[in-house]
């Protein structure tokens, strides 16, 4: 009777187990336009820097803050690519060149990003959108600060998924469309 109790425990365990790993990594993909400002008329675009904290590179367990620093230029460049060839293709987007760098005269949109954080435990970059109108400096929209999960192993690996994930949400907002449908 024990051996038939303890089995029966392994089992629900062992079958709740997997539902909880998912549970904890699930994130909610965010493939529908929040914002009611047209923005498909944008076509010169300044993207803000994703600012991951220079300072912060021995919590991110790099030896150097030059190494950290390099992580996070790379990871911008690797994300402006990204906007212009797969998310925004066909609109000049020019970016930050470093957190300091607000300078969008001359665009129509400039996407900014606050509240930059890294959730090792989840697999999260944790951040919110802002689009502003660069003539008047006033926010037409944004969307709050939330996780887009990085399903990739190592931290440049996670950050890079990450990004892709809000390249595919600024693709929704900017274009009205979720990826994949046709125009």
């Amino acid at each position: 009777m024990k051996r038939l109790v303890a089995a029966a425990a392994l089992l629900l365990i062992c079958v709740s187990f997997p539902g909880s790993l998912e549970a904890r990594h699930k994130v909610p993909r965010y493939l529908t336009k929040e914002s009611t400002v047209d923005l498909k008329n944008m076509n010169h675009i300044f993207l803000g820097w994703v600012d991951l904290g220079a300072d912060d590179w021995a919590r991110h367990s790099y030896t150097t803050k030059t190494e950290w620093t390099d992580v996070i230029g790379f990871d911008n460049a690797a994300f402006l690519d990204d906007l212009r060839d797969t998310y925004l293709p066909g609109r000049t987007i020019t970016a930050a060149k470093d957190a300091a760098d607000e300078n969008a005269a001359g665009n129509d949109l400039y996407i900014k990003f606050s509240d930059v954080r890294v959730d090792y435990d989840n697999y999260h970059l944790i951040l919110a959108i802002h689009f502003i109108d660069p003539k008047t400096n006033a926010e037409i929209a944004s969307t709050p600060v939330r996780p887009y999960y990085g399903n990739d192993w190592g931290l440049k690996n996670y950050l890079k998924a990450a990004l892709d994930e809000v390249g595919t949400k600024l693709q929704v907002e900017v274009t009205g469309e979720a990826p994949g449908k046709k125009k």
